[in-house]
């Protein structure tokens, strides 16, 4: 980005708040959307144009790396973690649910083998060599078996925790993960990956695919049916199901309809005011469902194990006030006491055809699924229910306890900031049962807010301390690249990180780019249009990690080490940044960042982010104010569930994460692009 194009937009906020410098009566306007998002993205959108043009996979795969390295240059976000990397103990054996590095299928949970015990670290190893095995086709999967012959005992009841309860039942309205690991337990899709990585039919028995790559033709298994909350059959699963699940997806607007724009054909024309009737889906009869797409898509078959292809009983969704049209749904829904479908305080507003069933559902309580006896499957669930009780992180030392005991039987990562750690190395479970778990394709990451909407919540709480022109002084600030990059490359993420994973493994599940960078690789040599030539094989990673070195970013993209903390760089963008901004801002800038007092390990995240910024950068040129919410409510409404851009309550927040739904790079990039089109803008403040 050019240095006179981010002073031309600092001149112009400058003079539409009427000074140039400190103005004692100054008042913070919010800046247009559209304006922003150019002046800090605008080139990595048309990079993204690009790689969709791309007539072949390696073509497309070397633009998108091209636009990822703009997207992280462009300093506006820093990946910070990814899951696992943490010391564990564990009570599953190693893969032993549904496994893929996309999609929704890694919450199901119904395959789990579990058990009472803590898993020793040999035991544990023993299932994961016993799955590497069966993934190189050397023997079947028989981790029970083992564990059984060990003398472990079958336990057959998933406890977990959970801090927010999901918004809705109707898994089709929301993209939200703490809604849908819920509901995907009680609903299949068409396909599903096993434990091995392995698609496999689902609700669909079989499928073809038309020689030019547009027209997927599924049948649907005529033994699946629809079951209400309290078991009693309701009607068959047909292909009508899935019209009526993707029609209302669309209708929603929940966050999954703009993963289909492009792809199925007439889906973006009716998102935009088009006929039903032009949209590539529908079932000729029960037993079939056709899905035309717009252009061969070859990652297709790997997006349906996401929510948003998943059906909805038609006929209980209209009986329960449902309809269709974009705008009909709109009004329908807001009258509450008309429109009962899936909602989230009546388990018996949805009916289900997964392997569970929703018992119970008390928001700050317990979440009870429990499996379905008539469950077309019901042989290979080998769980009676998972459970879920409420925990708000206060008493990490309890929740340690009910682990070891068993009370609880999930794999609990042992953080340095709640003083698990500790406890398991005191009491002899770290050196018998701690492992490292495996990382995985899930990238978290700290956002800037770089056209801020949001200083208090309606209640009053989280106030910014902000004044109106500290305000102004913080938004001129954050549009600057060089000031950007000064934070992201001040903001030390191993110590950031080891205060939940431990100073010896605070640097496992770093991350340093956004897509997972093994995520796919090249099928053949291949080049840029500027001749820069990769070979077959060549990781992702490794072809962004090419064109931020041309770029002179201070930036390495393999996982396990710290990519982006660079101190020395860092003061020199600040001082960039410095002779930028002259004096249209007062130092120092104010930067607020939310967090959780009640949860140990957030707020100590939260002073560790205070620490190394303003140590680094210099607490007179950057103070970082730690906002607190006292309620996991306030803290959610403040960032993770924000509606849009305009909602976030923070200048930097790293309470966001995204899991790629299917195998191309696009489903992590996507996220970024513009116009309201991406789904992680609005951590920007955008959109």
């Amino acid at each position: 980005m050019k240095t006179t194009k981010i002073l031309s937009l600092v001149l112009a906020l400058m003079l539409a708040f009427g000074a140039i410098g400190a103005c004692a009566d100054a008042t913070y306007e919010r800046a247009d959307d559209e304006d922003v998002y150019d002046e800090v993205l605008g080139e990595f959108e048309a990079l993204m144009e690009a790689a969709e043009a791309a007539e072949d996979l390696d073509t497309r795969f070397i633009l998108e790396a091209q636009a990822e390295a703009y997207l992280l240059n462009s300093a506006t976000f820093v990946p910070t973690t990814t899951q696992g990397g943490a010391y564990t103990l564990r009570h599953a054996a190693f893969r032993s649910g549904p496994y893929a590095n996309w999609g929704n299928d890694d919450d199901r949970y119904f395959s789990l083998v579990l058990v009472n015990e803590l898993l020793t670290k040999e035991d544990y190893e023993a299932t994961k060599e016993i799955w590497q095995k069966a993934v190189a086709g050397e023997g079947e999967y028989k981790a029970a078996e083992y564990l059984a012959e060990k003398g472990y005992t079958k336990a057959n009841e998933y406890k977990l925790t959970f801090s927010t309860a999901p918004a809705t039942l109707d898994w089709l309205s929301t993209s939200m993960q703490s809604d849908t690991e819920i509901t995907v337990q009680t609903v299949d899709g068409l396909v599903q990956y096993d434990n091995l990585g392995v698609m496999q039919p689902k609700l669909a028995t079989s499928w073809e695919v038309s020689e030019d790559g547009l027209t997927y033709t599924f049948h649907i298994r005529d033994d699946a049916k629809w079951y209400t909350s309290e078991g009693a059959e309701y009607a068959p699963v047909v292909a009508g199901d899935f019209v009526a699940g993707f029609h209302h997806m669309l209708d929603a607007n929940g966050g999954l309809e703009w993963l289909v724009e492009g792809i199925v054909k007439g889906a973006t024309e009716y998102l935009e005011g088009g006929a039903w009737e032009d949209v590539g889906y529908e079932a000729p009869d029960d037993s079939t469902l056709v899905i035309t797409l717009e252009a061969p898509t070859s990652y297709f078959m790997t997006m349906l194990t996401y929510s948003c292809f998943l059906p909805i009983c038609e006929d209980w969704f209209l009986s329960h006030g449902g309809v269709y049209g974009q705008a009909e749904y709109a009004e329908a829904s807001a009258d509450t006491s008309a429109y009962t479908f899936g909602k989230n305080t009546d388990v018996s507003s949805q009916v289900y055809c997964g392997p569970f069933l929703l018992k119970k559902l008390v928001a700050d309580s317990e979440i009870v699924v429990e499996k379905n006896p008539s469950y077309y499957d019901a042989d290979k669930v080998t769980l009676d229910a998972v459970r879920w009780i409420y925990d708000d992180g206060s008493n990490p030392v309890q929740l340690y306890n009910d682990v070891v005991a068993g009370t609880y039987t999930y794999n609990m990562g042992l953080t340095e900031g709640a003083g698990t750690l500790a406890m398991a190395k005191e009491d002899g479970n770290f050196d018998k049962c701690a492992v490292i778990s495996d990382t995985t394709s899930t990238t978290y990451f700290g956002g800037l807010n770089v056209n801020r909407g949001t200083f208090e919540l309606s209640s009053g709480a989280m106030k910014s301390p902000k004044t109106e022109q500290q305000k102004i002084d913080t938004v001129t600030a954050l549009r600057n690249l060089n000031f950007r990059k000064a934070f992201v490359h001040a903001f030390d993420r191993g110590t950031y990180n080891a205060v939940s994973r431990g100073e010896d493994l605070k640097y496992t599940s770093l991350r340093n780019m956004y897509t997972h960078p093994e995520f796919v690789q090249l099928s053949a040599d291949a080049e840029d249009a500027d001749g820069n030539a990769f070979a077959a094989g060549t990781m992702y990673g490794q072809i962004v990690q090419f064109y931020l070195d041309q770029m002179d970013a201070h930036i390495k993209t393999e996982d396990g080490i710290d990519g982006w903390y660079d101190p020395e760089y860092a003061k020199a963008c600040l001082e960039a940044a410095k002779e930028e901004l002259g004096d249209t801002v007062t130092w120092p800038i104010q930067i607020d960042i939310e967090y959780l007092s009640s949860a140990a390990t957030n707020t100590a995240q939260a002073q560790a982010v205070k620490q190394v910024i303003e140590e680094c950068l210099g607490a007179e040129n950057v103070q970082v104010n730690l906002i607190e919410a006292t309620t996991t409510d306030d803290y959610y409404a403040s960032g993770y569930r924000a509606p849009h851009g305009v909602d976030g309550n923070y200048d930097f927040f790293y309470g966001s994460g995204w899991g790629p739904d299917y195998g191309d790079p696009n489903t992590y990039l996507n996220t970024f692009l513009g116009g309201g089109a991406g789904y992680m803008t609005k951590v920007l403040g955008l959109f």
